[in-house]
């Protein structure tokens, strides 16, 4: 047998059929876990409000409803530059909101906008807000612009009631044509456009807007006592209570059979309340006309009135007519400001002059028609639902503060 046929011992045999070793990957190692890193919380941004005053008013109410919105979504800081803050009772307690006091000497325009300035420099806003003649010193102290600025107009002192004053007119067309400047009515926005000189493209009409279902909430129940007439204001002269009262003696006097069981109810505080009660005891009807100082609990109280009465001699869009009319009240007053467009069609021939003996006669014809009252608060409540829901008012002012509106 020759080597080549030689046969193979079975142990080799066996090895040279067995399949190879399995050779093992060597084991997976897995990366290790990507951490992200936390992620920036950026600052709520930062609104400084400047008010000439933040007592209870339409300005610093409608602050207050829209500051207790958002929440959260913004930090506050407000000036009240008399050091009145009467009104931050009715701010959320957990707002983050600070008031430092800034004082405001009088006849110092360039030296308060100087310091006023570098408070800006000092705070960093992410948004500068001002309004009214009384904070125009801090819509100057912005200039060169150091943040965005709205500046909002919602009316005027005694001084420029029926005429505006040259040298505010000229300072208004300086200073506020690089912001934005706002105003709740028509009214308003024809004065900036056509007096002030301000480019449309400035000038944004934003309308107030109230809590429908709080001031609808209070129960109207079917009244059999003496009809009572109310108001709600800021006891100031423009408000001119004293021509209310002088109307609401006039009926007293002239008209007893109507009148006589009537009362009045003025609901509100301020520098005025001392002479108007001297004045209710002149006039001899202090024990039918009740003060009640500053309320909170407004919705209530304008469901005990049978109708509302405003007798201002200035106006632009009044919060407590939009307030009435949302409970569903009839309103007698003076033609002031946007009045006539707020109210429904039914209520327009209760308009009138700013007379107290036209205020009288309006006040009668009402008083003595149960029904014309039922309907005008009806239709003053369809209006104020379509034209005044706060929901449209919070909205646009959100886009205001965050610029994006």
């Amino acid at each position: 047998m020759s080597a080549a046929t030689q046969p193979v011992p079975i142990a080799e045999a066996e090895a040279a059929s067995a399949p190879a070793p399995l050779i093992m990957p060597a084991p997976l190692v897995m990366p290790a876990p990507l951490v992200m890193p936390a992620p920036l919380v950026m600052p709520a941004p930062l609104v400084m409000h400047v008010f000439p005053t933040f007592a209870v008013g339409g300005a610093q109410v409608r602050f207050a409803a829209l500051a207790n919105h958002f929440g959260a979504e913004f930090r506050h800081i407000v000036v009240a530059l008399d050091g009145d803050t009467g009104c931050r009772e009715r701010l959320d307690p957990g707002l983050d909101v600070t008031f430092p006091p800034v004082a405001a000497p009088k006849n110092a325009m360039l030296a308060n906008a100087w310091r006023f300035r570098s408070l800006l420099r000092r705070w960093r806003p992410d948004v500068l807000v001002t309004g009214n003649w009384g904070a125009i010193e801090f819509a100057m102290a912005n200039l060169p612009p150091l943040t965005r600025h709205l500046h909002v107009v919602d009316g005027f002192g005694p001084e420029e009631r029926e005429t505006q004053i040259a040298r505010r007119v000229l300072i208004r067309r300086l200073v506020l044509g690089r912001g934005k400047v706002i105003v709740p009515s028509r009214n308003l926005e024809r004065i900036a456009t056509e007096i002030w000189k301000l480019p449309s493209r400035v000038v944004r009409y934003v309308p107030n807007g109230i809590d429908l279902t709080r001031f609808g909430a209070a129960v109207r129940e079917p009244r059999t006592g003496p009809p009572v007439i109310g108001t709600v204001a800021a006891l100031r002269e423009e408000k001119n209570l004293g021509r209310l009262l002088r109307a609401f003696a006039s009926l007293a006097r002239d008209r007893p059979a109507i009148m006589e069981p009537a009362r009045l109810v003025i609901v509100g505080d301020g520098d005025e309340r001392v002479p108007l009660t001297a004045l209710a005891n002149e006039l001899g009807v202090a024990d039918r006309v009740t003060f009640t100082g500053h309320r909170g609990d407004t919705p209530a109280l304008y469901a005990g009135f049978d109708l509302f009465a405003l007798t201002s001699d200035t106006e632009q869009m009044p919060l407590s007519v939009m307030e009435a009319m949302a409970s569903g009240l009839p309103v007698v007053s003076t033609d002031v400001g946007d009045v006539r467009a707020m109210l429904a069609p039914e209520n327009l021939p209760y308009v009138g002059a700013r007379d107290d003996a036209v205020v009288a006669g309006l006040l009668t014809t009402l008083l003595a028609s149960p029904g014309e009252r039922t309907r005008i608060g009806a239709a003053n409540r369809a209006k104020a639902e379509r034209d005044f829901d706060q929901a449209v008012m919070f909205n646009t002012w959100r886009g205001l503060w965050t610029g994006a509106g």
